[in-house]
């Protein structure tokens, strides 16, 4: 049986209070808007506006928030990798280093030839369930050919359900174009892709989001809102205030993407932390980061009633050290126990989402499989209170050669990176420490990735309309 509960820092009284003062905050306040598309959807549905900024009403929140799905199905081009969002704990890859680090190589700027690699990590992972984003940014790729040759190469190296970019209205129209020529059909009819948003904090979205977020809800694709805030910084000091802030932020991108497109699956998405108030900058190691996460969660979870994602696994080391392993189980164990349905910044984060490192990419694999065991709890059937084996065994016996230990032991959870063997084996095969043995695994998967996922005909179609539509 699944852990009974999750982790809480709200009263149910709490909750009201949150979602009662951020109506207030989106009613007399508002939100500014830099689009005027956007502007204009809020305008023909009656809204207030001065401006660029838009009151929103308690009727137009309790309008979206009944529908908006409370699940949905993520669907891949190869239909065993769909999923449900929703329902479990899905990971996604990390957004927005620029860096990508080895031991062989140390610390660069990230080519598209790292983004392609982390694409094919992706598809290989037994944990990973999204592809896409930008886990590192290409730095060797023009920024006008940028979108196109990451889009190219998800495509090329998955076939798991994905996660696009935030970019200018005709940029986003060409990435969706592109996955339609992959699937071989039209978007509208399923939930192929997804993409982040963030909101202009405080109370903002800027002028790409907005086009982002209209194009993608206009094919019936799925937006992850997710307000990066700093409490003290960007947002309120307090880490309640921070997350009421959250919450008013996403509940404006959820109106707006539910005028458009009544029923599109919007991801309640959090990301918040707290600053480093010596250098007024973004903490990543902080504990108080999932404190705000897991209140804004519960807002998500237990009074919206949506799907939910959160920031999990972060850290603030440069380097596979100590401080790496424990802020990132700190993240990751928080995020997870507060029951979000997906998490990011999971796979190989190092210096507060600056780089990815591959070898804590497969590290953190691992790392997110004991928390999911965890999380996974224990059987609690009449089998297994096992009182006739314990009476069969009796006084003096052991249980290593019962029939039961033999059927099940396999079902124990094992280490794929740790070392579990005694001091002497471990001296014997060569005394190597957890990050060689990482570094000659992402290798190996490396080594063995396919060529490519497309077929000849959809891989030429692919490269033509990039070129028709090169700037």
């Amino acid at each position: 049986m699944a852990l009974k509960s999750k982790l809480e820092v709200l009263s149910q009284e709490d909750l009201v209070r949150v979602h009662e003062a951020s109506l207030k905050i989106l009613r007399e306040t508002g939100v500014v808007l830099l689009n005027e598309e956007a502007l204009d959807i809020f305008r023909t549905h009656g809204a207030k506006i001065e401006n660029k900024t838009v009151f929103i009403t308690e009727a137009m929140v309790d309008k979206a928030l009944e529908t908006a799905p409370k699940s949905f199905r993520m669907q891949a081009r190869n239909d065993r990798h769909s999923v449900t969002v929703g329902e479990g704990m899905l990971v996604q890859p990390n957004v927005g280093p620029v860096y990508i680090q080895d031991l062989d190589n140390g610390r660069r700027k990230a080519t598209l030839a790292d983004y392609a690699n982390i694409q094919k990590l992706c598809q290989a992972s037994p944990v990973v369930d999204l592809v896409g984003s930008i886990p590192v940014d290409p730095s060797d790729v023009a920024p006008k050919d940028k979108y196109h040759a990451m889009m190219y190469e998800i495509l090329k190296n998955t076939d798991k359900p994905n996660i696009g970019f935030c970019a200018n209205a005709q940029e986003v129209r060409e990435q969706l174009d592109l996955i339609e020529i992959a699937v071989g059909g039209n978007l509208a009819d399923k939930h192929y892709t997804s993409v982040l948003v963030n909101p202009l904090s405080p109370l903002g979205y800027g002028t790409e989001t907005l086009e982002t977020m209209i194009e993608y809800v206009k094919r019936n694709q799925v937006l992850l809102l997710a307000p990066c805030i700093i409490a003290g910084v960007s947002g309120p000091i307090t880490l309640l205030g921070t997350a009421v802030l959250q919450n008013v932020e996403i509940l404006a991108g959820l109106v707006l993407a539910q005028l458009i497109n009544p029923g599109v699956p919007v991801v309640y998405s959090v990301a918040s932390t707290t600053g480093y108030m010596k250098a007024a900058t973004y903490a990543a190691g902080a504990p108080e980061a999932m404190l705000i996460n897991t209140a804004s969660l519960q807002m998500g979870l237990d009074y919206y009633h949506l799907p939910t994602r959160t920031m999990a696994g972060i850290t603030h080391a440069k380097v596979l050290d100590y401080q790496a392993g424990y802020e990132t189980m700190q993240s990751l164990m928080l995020g997870m126990f507060s029951g979000a349905h997906m998490t990011v910044q999971s796979l190989g984060v190092l210096d507060a989402i600056m780089a990815t490192s591959y070898e804590k990419f497969v590290l953190d694999e691992e790392i997110i499989s004991r928390v999911k065991r965890v999380k996974a709890g224990i059987d609690t059937s009449d089998e297994a209170l096992a009182v006739d084996i314990i009476q069969s065994v009796g006084h003096s016996g052991n249980y290593l050669v019962e029939m039961s230990t033999f059927e099940n032991f396999r079902s124990l959870w094992t280490p794929t990176l740790a070392d579990w063997e005694s001091y002497p084996d471990w001296e014997n095969a060569g005394s190597e420490d957890v990050g060689i043995r990482a570094n000659r695994k992402f290798k190996e998967i490396l080594r063995n990735a396919p060529e490519t996922l497309l077929d000849p005909e959809t891989d030429k179609m692919l490269k033509a309309y990039i070129e028709k539509v090169k700037r």
